[in-house]
């Protein structure tokens, strides 16, 4: 592991509290953001409408956890110790985006994309695991689904233009 990624890791590694996890998530869903507008002048134009659709969702997305750390009502709440998250190691790695050089053509922008929407279902899936019930958990699980619906436009998408040839 580089120092960068270990920085990263130990970041994750240390979460204790619930807004902490938050301030995670954001940074999660800021990072998608940016890889998808950094995108946009670089795939082919059939696909910019969904790159800049997963822009807005995933803006969405960091807003709503805004609003969640951000709740007075539930200033208690987050301050809560909580189990340790089982954090994927690729998670640490997603919380910035890749290089802009790295991709080089629209199927491994999809392929980078495909990865990064199914680690964020399955790790937003296991916070919702380990999360107490209530606002937290639900949005959450919210997430999770978000992020699977976001894997399936990814895929059918992928599919046109690796499986049946169809330009993008």
């Amino acid at each position: 592991m580089s120092e960068g990624e270990l920085e990263k890791w130990e970041q994750l590694a240390g979460i204790e509290r619930l807004d902490q996890l938050l301030e995670v998530a954001i940074q999660f869903e800021r990072a998608a953001a940016a890889f998808y507008r950094q995108q946009l002048d670089r795939v082919s134009k059939p696909l910019r409408w969904l790159l800049q659709s997963l822009v807005e969702e995933e803006q969405q997305h960091e807003e709503k956890l805004q609003a969640l750390r951000d709740d007075a009502t539930l200033e208690r709440a987050l301050q809560q110790r909580i189990e340790q998250p089982v954090i994927d190691p690729r998670f640490s790695d997603a919380l910035q985006p890749p290089l802009v050089d790295e991709m080089v053509d629209d199927q491994a922008i999809l392929q980078y994309a495909l990865g990064r929407e199914q680690l964020a279902q399955e790790q937003y899936r296991k916070l919702a695991e380990i999360t107490e019930a209530g606002a937290v958990q639900e949005l959450f699980q919210w997430l999770a689904d978000e992020e699977l619906q976001h894997k399936g436009y990814l895929e059918r998408r992928y599919y046109e233009l690796v499986h049946r040839g169809e330009g993008i």
